[in-house]
């Protein structure tokens, strides 16, 4: 799929933005300033930004615990989102989401959820929806090598083929759950593509490290979703580079297995040689979106520190729907 300059260098700066948002919080997080579980997105960025910057805000996306950089892949504006994290009151959703349940529905970002798998069944339901409205739009389940093995996301797989809903499950492999390896702990550990492929959909599979691979692939999903071929499955084999959470000791890691995937399998990197090898862009350009990135990071945190914090008033609102 041949892109554009601006495309290029839209998808380098979303790329960039997820990773150093995720970097920022990896260090803020030892002050203690941020409460509750943390779990970064470093690493996968390309998967995340390849889907999303071929959707619109009328298609729907479900995420993950580990799920700030589907957030911003999907346009969630970035101080509101270290609002969130900070617990502001001022955050994308006042401060009651936090880290594993940020949304932002105006966006077609209907939340991450903490609940491993939750979010295949939530899509299915959005996609049913994008189906009656007849518009031609998707919803998006993102999920994790982890919840291939819960029952909800085979229900969901099974329902969004009976019901032919325009539903993408798409499996982020990073080869751990949690802190077990897939290679153990999921059947299929080679192909977890197959597994949707069961249930009569088709699928792909793709590096999840490339972004010009995941965005060409994504262009053959949705091509065949959108114009009526039902649910579709793509499994993006990826990596993670901090642990299941912050914190986490990584003691189940092999030796030297953190320096060998920054090294070979970081998907900036890899962008950077190819645009460097085509020539598509210039390395200058390239640096000066990265100094703006860190600049808007740090204005981020800045106003997330100074935001105002949750009043006792505020446990009452926004609790239940008022019809």
């Amino acid at each position: 799929m041949q892109l554009d300059r601006d495309a290029l260098t839209r998808a380098y700066r979303q790329m960039k933005t997820i990773r150093e948002f995720e970097e920022r919080l990896h260090t803020e997080i030892q002050t203690g300033e941020i409460a509750g579980f943390t779990h970064l997105y470093c690493g996968q960025e390309a998967v995340a930004v390849g889907v999303c910057e071929q959707l619109d805000a009328e298609d729907k996306i479900v995420s993950t615990h580990r799920g700030h950089g589907h957030c911003l892949a999907k346009g969630c504006d970035v101080t509101g989102m270290m609002m969130e994290i900070w617990g502001s009151r001022e955050g994308l959703c006042k401060g009651k989401g936090g880290s594993m349940h940020i949304a932002d529905v105006d966006k077609g970002m209907l939340g991450a959820n903490g609940i491993v798998g939750a979010g295949a069944p939530i899509a299915v339901g959005a996609a049913l929806s994008a189906k009656i409205d007849g518009k031609g739009k998707v919803a998006i389940a993102f999920s994790g090598d982890g919840a291939c093995n819960q029952g909800t996301t085979f229900e969901a797989m099974n329902f969004a083929v009976v019901t032919h809903a325009p539903c993408i499950f798409v499996f982020e492999n990073n080869h751990y759950s949690e802190h077990t390896g897939c290679d153990y702990a999921v059947g299929t550990a080679k192909d977890i593509a197959s597994r949707a492929e069961a249930f009569g959909m088709k699928v792909w599979r793709a590096d999840g490290t490339d972004f010009f691979a995941v965005t060409d692939t994504m262009r053959e999903v949705l091509d065949h979703v959108r114009g009526g071929g039902g649910p579709a499955a793509v499994e993006f084999d990826t990596e993670r580079f901090f642990g299941h959470f912050e914190g986490d000791p990584q003691r189940y890691r092999g030796e030297g297995e953190l320096d060998r995937i920054r090294a070979t399998r970081d998907c900036i990197k890899n962008f950077r040689a190819h645009i460097a090898q085509s020539k598509l862009l210039d390395a200058g350009d390239l640096d000066a979106i990265d100094d703006a990135v860190m600049a808007t990071i740090e204005q981020a945190v800045t106003d997330a520190r100074a935001a105002a914090r949750p009043t006792s008033e505020d446990v009452l609102t926004d609790v239940y729907i008022s019809y």
